[in-house]
């Protein structure tokens, strides 16, 4: 069992609170699952969890983490110390021999995981893989995994969601991946940031996830209909109150000159009308609340950009797909026409990121279209030093920067994200600064490499509907299966004799 009591964490650059005096207990046998939109929270709250040092340079934070039980926990971003370590040294205190079946479901072979490879040229699925196989074979007590899907391959993720769905394991876990979320969480915790993010709000509910986004919603409906109709009864009291007033009122003032024994009847009539007016004030005060509830809001694509069906986009061919000297692929071959939404599958090291830089290479310079390209590593398009602002600012005139600015208003960027270092960003605060920079580009032709891996599963359905209606190309690499059924017209796989087309 894993105890949470009066966790109270807050940011120290701008002093907004992620968690307020929060208590959450986490049983035997429960799959709880940590969502809410981008920033609001949910890495920090894990890491504070499992050690409360690796949030202490950015955060304030109080309470007790109350448990007997060995945590293990999966960072959203693998530890690049490792990246100089072989694979036979990453595993070199670890009993393999002893999860042999653990090693096979995850599709790795002894023969490699003791191998010389250094982990810096994996794939992020399989380091993600390899991670996750070392913390299994510490047999913990309790797992903590953030984005634990991120990179995985179709076949591994779902292993992954068999696993998580099967475990005796209580398992509290951050994920984008509706599918799995659906398939697996038992408790849902949904951090919020509401009323323009001066405060913050934990639901804790112990259902499944459309379950949940069903209650919520049913309960929010009723909340707003509550609401609105005390409010419009409030108004037709209050104008039968007035007309009464303005009538007693006129009485007094007309009335009451020629009659004193009726002015003095007035005077108690207008005595009660004012105690009337001061009780129906007292009961404005207890009116329901109309709901406060947090939004996914996105930059919506210009409806203008559009392709001729007719337009080669894309006519690209290769006789071998290398990183170094490995051959990944042979005898490629890619064709894309007018909007085609096109997405690429395979298995973790196949070569998917490979083969979509190279294609970002053959069209980046091209002048008849407008490319623009969203990486796996944020790092290789965004300079984290920099502030978005400043980012938006080198591609962008004054009036469109401040554009820039109104939209990520929109996208819930307090100006305290605006302005300060993107590095500080969470990965889909800076997925959204990527999506808001094609968008503002106008480009027609989008190269998408995981563009949903990062967004929150609440905000990835407006994610999907953006692509879903973008009027230009999209050639992207995911594993995301709502995605690739919802967004893609055209999916491939990659494999080892080139690109086949494969029907989902």
């Amino acid at each position: 069992m894993l105890e949470l009591k009066n966790i109270t964490i807050s940011l120290k650059n701008d002093g907004r609170s992620i968690t307020d005096d929060f208590s959450f207990t986490l049983n035997r046998g429960e799959k709880a699952v940590i969502i809410g939109e981008e920033g609001n929270g949910k890495s920090t709250l894990l890491k504070f969890i499992y050690d409360r040092n690796l949030i202490e340079d950015y955060c304030n934070c109080s309470g007790d983490i109350i448990t007997k039980s060995k945590m293990a926990y999966l960072p959203q971003v693998m530890d690049e110390s490792y990246d100089t370590f072989s694979l036979c040294e990453f595993f070199e205190a670890s009993e393999y021999y002893m999860h042999i079946d653990t090693l096979a479901k995850l599709g790795l072979s002894v023969e490699w995981i003791l191998s010389d490879q250094k982990l810096a040229t994996l794939s992020g699925g399989e380091k993600v893989k390899v991670h996750l196989a070392k913390l299994l074979m510490e047999d913990p007590d309790i797992l903590l995994l953030d984005e634990p899907t991120n990179d995985l391959d179709i076949p591994t993720l779902q292993w992954l969601e068999s696993f998580i769905a099967d475990s005796r394991l209580p398992i509290l876990y951050i994920s984008h991946d509706e599918t799995l979320i659906e398939n697996t969480a038992n408790v849902i915790v949904h951090m919020e940031q509401i009323i323009r993010k001066t405060k913050c709000r934990i639901t804790v509910s112990r259902c499944p996830y459309r379950e949940y986004l069903s209650r919520r919603r049913s309960l929010f409906d009723h909340q707003e209909q509550v609401a609105k109709k005390q409010r419009e009864d409030y108004d037709k009291q209050m104008e039968r109150w007035r007309k009464i007033y303005n009538r007693v009122d006129h009485e007094q003032t007309v009335i009451s000159r020629q009659a004193p024994a009726a002015g003095s009847a007035l005077k108690k009539k207008m005595h009660a009308l004012l105690s009337m007016e001061k009780r129906f004030e007292k009961e404005k005060e207890s009116f329901q609340d109309f709901p406060q509830e947090e939004e996914a809001i996105l930059a919506r694509f210009d409806e203008s950009i559009k392709l001729p069906s007719g337009k080669t986009v894309l006519d690209f061919s290769l006789d071998t797909l290398c990183v170094g000297k490995r051959v990944l692929s042979r005898n490629l071959r890619l064709y894309a026409a007018g909007n085609e939404h096109i997405g690429i599958i395979g298995k973790n090291g196949a070569g998917k990121s490979t083969l979509l830089h190279l294609l970002w290479n053959e069209l980046k310079d091209r002048q008849d279209i407008i490319a623009a390209f969203m990486p796996q590593n944020y790092a290789e398009a965004l300079d984290f030093d920099k502030t978005p602002v400043q980012y938006l600012a080198e591609h962008y005139t004054k009036a469109e920067v401040t554009k820039a600015r109104t939209y990520m208003g929109g996208m819930k960027f307090t100006h305290e994200e605006m302005t300060g270092r993107i590095g500080r960003l969470s990965g889909g605060q800076k997925a959204k600064i990527l999506f808001l920079d094609m968008v503002l580009r106008g480009a027609n032709v989008l190269l998408l490499d995981e563009p949903t891996r990062n967004f929150s599963p609440l905000s990835n359905p407006a994610v999907r509907n953006a692509l879903l209606h973008f009027g230009g190309a999209i050639i992207s690499v995911s594993h995301d299966r709502k995605y690739l059924s919802e967004v893609c017209d055209k999916i491939y796989e990659l494999r080892e004799d080139g690109l086949f087309s494969v029907t989902e």
